[in-house]
């Protein structure tokens, strides 16, 4: 398989497209909604998702796990892609980006966002759907020993 960069405007921003939904659809997770977060994702057992908490999600059933717990948080906060370099090869396609912008620990103090983040994606009937999300973790959890664990559960 040869991986190429796009040179195909209309491509591009189809899969930017798909980026930026997913951008959304992280934003509405913030705030309890877990639906678009649902519908952008590949259903399928081979999807890996590896978040700024820690921890290694394989197969939807975990991966989907996973954002419930963040949506029932209801953190808050807003976060964007910048930088963003696109790369296709047959019915996958692979964005590198930073995500910026300003998140709530469970606590509810307010802290900066500013990660290096990869996602893949599949074309599946069709649509571009998320297989894979591998990001930088979060320093305040690193530091306050959160990582693995977090979303940390109330006492």
């Amino acid at each position: 398989m040869s991986t190429i960069t796009i040179n195909n405007t209309q491509e591009k921003m189809t899969i930017k497209a798909a980026l930026a939904e997913f951008f959304e659809a992280l934003n509405a997770m913030f705030t309890g909604d877990l639906a678009p977060m649902e519908a952008l994702w590949s259903h399928a057992d081979d999807v890996t998702y590896m978040g700024p908490a820690g921890g290694y999600r394989v197969g939807w059933a975990e991966v989907r796990a996973d954002w419930a717990e963040q949506a029932a948080l209801k953190l808050g906060g807003e976060v964007k892609p910048s930088e963003i370099r696109i790369t296709k090869a047959d019915n996958l396609a692979a964005a590198q980006y930073y995500v910026v912008g300003e998140n709530f620990d469970p606590n509810g103090n307010p802290m900066k966002v500013s990660l290096r983040a990869n996602s893949l994606y599949r074309q599946e009937n069709g649509q571009w759907k998320i297989i894979a999300i591998h990001t930088d973790m979060l320093p305040f959890l690193v530091s306050n020993n959160m990582a693995i664990g977090w979303p940390a559960k109330a006492a």
